[in-house]
């Protein structure tokens, strides 16, 4: 029984993870910084307004400005090597900060939905004028922050929890811009809370979405894209000399990075070393697998 780490690959793949989690996180912080600078603005023309949709989405970006910053400060320790006591090192934290993210988001949604049902009941007078001055501003703001983390990577399950966050703003200021133009036109106020909820069913996806991804990393799922039937039967084929395929456990530390391990079984003629070279080329190329732990047998298994 031979086994064998390829230490190569899972450098390399390091460098590239890390080089995109940098850009990631200058977006990260550019965005906390807009997002920050412009909240109090909001509170502000809410409270005076007496809107819920500006309340709203001032609630959104009180928390969109700790999620930014939380998600930033993941991409700070994720920079950390591994150590002794952390082999992978530290970049399970930024899905840790994702799913973070995703909760409270859930959270803040079920506050509005509250809200809204509330002011559905007993209406309260809105002034349109500044509610929609305010969600004026804060629509270009959160444009702005939503497009500089678009432009990021859109794997970095981090990066989408905190833009998760921006796009609930993004469509708060939108339906805050909406009901003030409506109240302004028709005098009709319930259409603040209305579109409050619609917003929050928007968001909610979102945020369902991050939480849902997260909890299967931190639960050790199957990677998307990888099934470990369809991925014995890959490399039996294209692997010479390979016999059997077993054993097979992928996983993620995060979405960017799958990891992998398993047995294979090789005849007696087979070269050990130029079969677990082969089957790290078909990780690599088929599955974007750059770090897998391969456990070459002759005969029997011997954890059977």
């Amino acid at each position: 029984m031979e086994h064998s780490h390829h230490g190569h690959h899972h450098g390399h793949g390091h460098a590239h993870v890390h080089g995109a989690g940098a850009d990631s996180e200058k977006r990260v912080f550019w965005a906390f910084l807009l997002t920050a600078g412009f909240m109090g603005a909001e509170v502000a023309g809410g409270l005076i307004s007496g809107s819920l949709a500006l309340l709203a989405d001032a609630a959104h970006m009180l928390t969109d400005a700790a999620a930014l910053a939380l998600a930033w400060i993941a991409f700070r320790i994720a920079r950390r090597p591994a150590d002794p006591r952390r082999s992978y090192g530290y970049d399970r934290g930024q899905v840790l900060a994702a799913f973070t993210n995703g909760a409270v988001l859930i959270v803040i949604v079920c506050w509005i939905f509250i809200e809204a049902v509330q002011r559905l009941r007993e209406p309260v007078p809105v002034e349109g004028g500044i509610m929609l001055v305010i969600a004026s501003l804060g629509l270009v703001v959160n444009l702005v922050a939503f497009a500089i983390l678009h432009g990021g990577d859109r794997r970095n399950l981090n990066l989408r929890g905190a833009a998760a966050h921006v796009l609930g703003d993004l469509l708060g200021s939108a339906a805050a811009i909406l009901g003030a133009l409506v109240i302004l036109w028709t005098g009709w106020t319930p259409i603040d809370p209305l579109l409050s909820l619609l917003v929050g069913l928007l968001v909610l996806r979102s945020a369902w979405l991050v939480v849902r991804e997260s909890v299967h990393i931190l639960l050790e799922g199957t990677p998307a894209g990888i099934e470990p039937t369809d991925l014995r039967q890959r490399l039996i084929d294209d692997v010479p000399g390979l016999i059997d395929v077993h054993h097979i456990h992928a996983w993620s530390l995060t979405p960017e990075r799958p990891l992998l391990t398993l047995h294979a079984q090789i005849g007696e003629a087979s070269d050990p070393q130029a079969t677990l070279k082969r089957i790290k080329q078909v990780l690599a190329r088929r599955y974007g697998i750059d770090h897998s732990t391969i456990q070459i047998e002759r005969g029997d298994c011997g954890d059977d």
